[in-house]
């Protein structure tokens, strides 16, 4: 096969969460070749990174994954990354503790960085303005002014004329919409860790903010919710 007349290839942030995953395969089914990549980057909830291994492992369609360490957990001002910071459990007003500085920012500037090596067409991440924390670089704007970022960072693009699209499937829709999504896609649930202080096993704590929206969104979905929780 020419270069020309390959199967299309994108690099899938994937973190082995409910979005994540739903993206993933959305991403199969628009016709790419996957290529997931996750990161480590100290945060608590390791189980949702031990997810991800794992759901790849078992699936001959994902042809790579990486796992990328970032030093989050050094930096701080984060309830994700910093031991010092209780992970809420009641809804708050404006950005949650767990929002983590310029996480995603970073994480796509990899993500660029590894789709330019492979001579990927795209990136996929998840991110979704509809049912979420209130995360800044999870908002449309974010994802626009990335895109233009990217289309003057490269050697792809300053040279060759060939952008990078970062694409986000998730953006408008409900929890609900998602799940029912990645129903549709054969997203297996139970496989998926959403908890961001889900214990050594993967179970989930039912009470903080991911806890909150995933359960909401099964309700909302009409699907039964695989969750394992602690409690």
């Amino acid at each position: 096969m020419t270069e020309r007349h390959r199967a299309p290839r994108a690099v899938v942030l994937f973190s082995g969460g409910l979005d994540s995953t739903t993206c993933l395969s959305q991403a199969r089914a628009d016709g790419y070749v996957c290529h997931a990549l996750s990161f480590d980057y100290g945060q608590r909830h390791t189980a949702e990174l031990n997810a991800a291994m794992a759901y790849t492992a078992a699936r001959d369609w994902i042809v790579d994954h990486k796992c990328v360490r970032i030093d989050f957990d050094g930096m701080g001002g984060s309830a994700l990354t910093d031991a010092e910071i209780d992970v809420p459990e009641t809804p708050s007003e404006g950005i949650p503790d767990t929002y983590v500085p310029a996480r995603n920012t970073l994480f796509l500037s990899v993500a660029l960085g590894w789709a330019e090596v492979l001579a990927a067409d795209a990136i996929y991440i998840g991110v979704n303005a509809v049912d979420y924390s209130g995360y800044p670089d999870c908002r449309p704007e974010f994802i626009a002014a990335f895109e233009r970022l990217a289309g003057v960072a490269t050697k792809a693009a300053v040279q060759d004329g060939v952008r990078i699209q970062v694409r986000t499937p998730l953006m408008q829709l409900s929890k609900g919409e998602i799940i029912r999504l990645g129903t549709s896609l054969g997203v297996d649930y139970a496989e998926t860790v959403s908890c961001y202080q889900a214990d050594t096993e993967g179970r989930a704590c039912g009470v903080c903010d991911a806890c909150r929206l995933r359960r909401a969104g099964f309700e909302e979905a009409g699907v039964s919710d695989p969750t394992r929780y602690r409690n």
